[in-house]
């Protein structure tokens, strides 16, 4: 195994655990398409544990570092400023949704380039493949929702 692929496996256990993280808490705030987030959270989870199991199976272990600077990363992001002082924002929620929209669409390329590697079983990427296509559709009609919300009425 190269140097290489486990560095960017690194990377993306990292991102992907701040993703999960994310998506959790989406779920647990967004109103519209609750039941629908928290689907996709439990799947993004799901594929998370993939990862990692993909990660053990290579012989890649956690970057520790990368995963803590990760998560504290998203939790900062939370802390931009909304346009409003002491409530929830509806532009939270249209920022956390391209948020996922954009993880969604990393992991997806993750599962492409896992491709390439022979050690890899290409049924069960090309099932995770799709799987991140279906998530990256429901979170974007989710998106969309929200941000016809957000912006109604701005001129």
């Amino acid at each position: 195994m190269s140097t290489l692929l486990g560095i960017y496996l690194q990377d993306h256990h990292a991102a992907a655990m701040a993703g999960t993280r994310l998506a959790r808490r989406a779920a647990s705030r967004i109103d519209d398409g609750k039941s629908e987030l928290a689907t996709i959270a439990t799947e993004i989870a799901d594929d998370l544990g993939t990862l990692e199991r993909l990660m053990k199976h290579l012989d890649v272990g956690r970057n520790r570092l990368k995963d803590a600077a990760a998560l504290a990363g998203e939790t900062i992001a939370r802390l931009k400023p909304n346009g409003r002082l002491s409530e929830r924002s509806p532009l939270s929620e249209v920022l956390e949704l391209e948020t996922l929209v954009v993880g969604i669409t990393g992991k997806e390329a993750l599962w492409r380039s896992l491709c390439t590697v022979p050690a890899v079983s290409t049924a069960e990427i090309d099932r995770l493949i799709a799987r991140a296509q279906d998530q990256r559709r429901r979170v974007e009609t989710l998106r969309e929702a929200a941000a016809r919300r957000c912006f109604a009425g701005t001129s």
